[in-house]
């Protein structure tokens, strides 16, 4: 088996970048709802409103940052969108130091930080093709992935750290200058040029990439993959903790502990993401994570009738892990299957699909739970999660014996 081959040395600004941003974001998405609640008396609903002000450009804007991204400078486009969340984030800490902070205008602010967010978030995996050999994709892919899973696991931590110890305002300065290092790294990255579209209707641009996904033998099951798989996830994260509460009789404490398993799945699963490439079939190592997820769930089910905090971290666990590769290898896949003139619009694509599953699922999860209680949400989870993996193992993907050669 030959050794890996290194990253090229300007892929590390991007890499940095994308820490920097994705712990600048963890750290405002965790401190807005304390800062809600602590500071301006904000109720399950008020709180509610602010979480889908901040997901809502997530449904709203990927498609049009994929068009953007397919014709426009791709570093450009990130540098200007990190600069809007990070303006979107010292508007927080000025207001807050002011005192002139309201519920409307950290929703407002929190909705215009996320639109950064999309738009960065389209944009990295188009440009990552460009800055690394075909060779490396799925290295350069673990990087950021990794970058990813580790902000999610520490940022709501040091999110919430700060908000307790120190105040609102400290925790958005923190985040406000992670994302001008995000910044400040991108306006030093140098990115090939690339070929101009031609002037055309946006809606052409539209049907393209969506035709090009939907008609596509690999990527239409990566697709439908993960529409089922973030159903499945977020129905069982909409009755978790009341579950946990009422019928595993875990304590507040447990509960946390349980989900921070995920945080740990995930980053577990980032580190050993190289040497599980190195050793398995390139379409295995995406298989895996539909058949953890569904592993995961039957897991959860498991504890209906044997309620067990270790099972339920067990879990979460999994859940964590499995994805984390489904992301590295469908990602990698992506990129070489699609030709660089179509790289935004297809990860809006998979974005949207991504985003706009989870509150069918959260939905699901509040009506089937109100009617028919928790338990029965856990099979429901359970049903979407064997429709995903029964999905992406019929399809022609766990085949693939290693990378597709990259598409013209």
């Amino acid at each position: 088996m030959s050794s890996p081959t290194p990253l090229p040395p300007g892929f590390a600004r991007l890499a940095w970048s994308n820490l920097a941003a994705q712990a600048a974001e963890q750290i405002g998405l965790a401190a807005a709802p304390l800062v809600a609640v602590l500071a301006l008396d904000a109720g399950a609903g008020a709180t509610g409103l602010l979480q889908a002000a901040q997901t809502l450009p997530f449904l709203l804007l990927s498609i049009p940052a994929g068009v953007l991204a397919d014709r426009m400078s791709r570093r450009r486009l990130m540098a200007g969108a990190e600069a809007v969340r990070a303006a979107s984030l010292l508007a927080i800490l000025m207001l807050a130091v002011l005192g002139m902070l309201t519920l409307p205008l950290l929703a407002l602010l929190g909705f215009i930080g996320a639109a950064g967010t999309v738009a960065y978030s389209v944009g990295a995996p188009s440009l990552v093709p460009a800055l690394v050999p075909r060779a490396t994709l799925a290295a350069a892919n673990g990087r950021l992935e990794l970058a990813r899973s580790t902000a999610f696991a520490a940022g709501p931590a040091l999110g919430g750290v700060l908000v307790g110890w120190v105040g609102a305002a400290p925790a958005f300065a923190v985040a406000a200058v992670l994302s001008l290092g995000a910044v400040g790294l991108l306006a030093g990255l140098r990115e090939p040029p690339r070929p101009a579209l031609p002037p055309r209707p946006v809606w052409h641009d539209l049907r393209e990439g969506a035709g090009f996904v939907l008609a596509h033998p690999l990527l239409r099951p990566v697709l439908v993959t993960a529409v089922f798989f973030n159903i499945g996830f977020f129905i069982l994260q909409a009755v978790y903790v009341p579950y946990a509460v009422h019928h595993l009789g875990l304590t507040a404490s447990e509960i946390g502990a349980t989900l921070a398993t995920y945080g740990i799945g995930m980053v577990t699963a980032a580190l050993l993401a190289p040497r599980i490439a190195r050793a398995l079939p390139f379409g295995a190592v995406i298989a895996i994570g539909p058949i953890a997820g569904f592993a995961a769930s039957l897991v959860m089910v498991a504890t209906i009738w044997v309620p067990s905090v270790t099972l339920a971290a067990l879990s979460f666990f999994l859940i964590g892990a499995g994805p984390i590769l489904w992301t590295i290898g469908s990602t990698t896949l992506r990129q070489s299957v699609t030709p660089e003139r179509l790289l935004g619009r297809v990860s809006a694509m998979i974005t949207v699909a991504t985003f706009g599953a989870r509150p069918i699922g959260a939905a699901l999860g509040a009506l089937v739970g109100a009617s028919s209680g928790a338990a029965s949400c856990i099979l429901l989870a359970a049903l979407g999660f064997l429709v995903q993996a029964v999905v992406i193992l019929a399809s022609p993907v766990p085949r693939l014996a290693r990378q597709p050669e990259m598409a013209g």
